[in-house]
């Protein structure tokens, strides 16, 4: 399930919670000069993504249980460009927890960076949207179109860069944008983009907001998921978005796992309490979004191409999922 921990430095179990306050303070926020100074917090940052998207609202939840629940941690959210950008700041060291989608790994996490898994927590539904009266009904009607593929840094980008190619539209196939999900949505509505994509767990509130304000389509992107397992990774699976998401017609698209990373180099308890808590906690990461409370530890185990962080894997052992 995960590499050993022996010898790898920060990963030493503790017994109780005064030691877990004074462990984290050495390892991760530093000592104070003399025993009668208090310790300075545990900071940890979370790498999110765009406010109106998944990531956002789950690592806001998830911030609030850390600061109510752990002893001297200070936790807060970082908006980012999403995966690829996460990747990187938990990577080297600018974030202590992140959201990433599987199929970046590959890429975007080359062998020296030092990133383990927490948790697999739910699957990404790639959206292709456009108006309800435009001219985009099929992936292949994105020809010689102004189209939005994600941010820069973004899971997004890469998925529809990788769809675009085996859908033979890559290169100058059509007029590509880079934007995040708020500015896609805006330059939809003012007629600037024909069609935009974006990579999410259901339901996405920006295209949920979209599709309650506008006619709006979601195309079906579902012949695709085959040709991208074969080219790139067997990571992608088909899913439907049903009618009830967006009260739009129902479709069946490209979804690919969604895995919460963390620095390799933090503490083994600190990352068995952040596990903990991330399953325990589920009833409220729900209420946060729907996406997050359909974790189970079970399948949150499933993290390749990423080793469990040692804390991690302590804890789901602990209790056999």
């Amino acid at each position: 399930m995960s590499r050993s921990s022996s010898g790898r430095p920060g990963h030493r179990p503790v017994g109780t919670s005064a030691l877990l306050v004074l462990l984290l303070a050495a390892t991760v926020g530093g000592t104070a000069g003399c025993r009668d100074t208090p310790a300075e917090p545990v900071r940890i940052r979370i790498a999110t993504g765009s406010p109106t998207a998944v990531y956002y609202a789950f690592g806001r939840s998830l911030a609030a249980i850390l600061n109510r629940e752990l002893p001297n941690v200070h936790a807060t959210v970082v908006v980012t460009a999403a995966s690829a950008e996460n990747v990187r700041l938990v990577g080297s060291g600018a974030a202590e927890l992140g959201f990433t989608q599987a199929d970046v790994l590959p890429t975007a996490a080359p062998g020296n960076v030092a990133v383990d898994a927490v948790a697999r927590v739910y699957d990404d539904q790639l959206h292709l949207v456009t108006t309800g009266g435009g001219a985009v009904r099929a992936i292949s009607d994105l020809r010689g179109r102004r189209v939005s593929v994600g941010a820069p840094g973004s899971g997004t980008e890469i998925t529809a860069t990788r769809l675009l190619d085996v859908a033979r539209l890559g290169g100058d196939g059509v007029h590509r944008e880079r934007l995040g999900l708020d500015d896609s949505v805006t330059a939809l509505r003012a007629g600037r983009i024909d069609a935009f994509f974006f990579s999410g767990g259901l339901p996405v509130r920006g295209i949920q907001e979209l599709a309650g304000q506008s006619a709006t389509r979601i195309v079906d992107l579902g012949e695709w998921t085959e040709p991208l397992r074969e080219r790139y990774s067997e990571v992608y699976v088909s899913r439907d978005i049903p009618r009830s998401v967006y009260g739009v017609d129902p479709v069946t698209t490209v979804a690919d796992p969604n895995y919460l990373i963390v620095r390799a180099d933090l503490p083994e308890q600190l990352v068995r309490e952040v596990t903990r808590l991330l399953m325990e906690r589920r009833a409220e990461l729900g209420a946060a979004h729907p996406a997050a409370g359909r974790m189970s530890p079970r399948s949150a185990i499933a993290t390749a191409p990423l080793p469990l962080h040692p804390g991690a894997a302590s804890w789901y052992r602990a209790t056999k999922p």
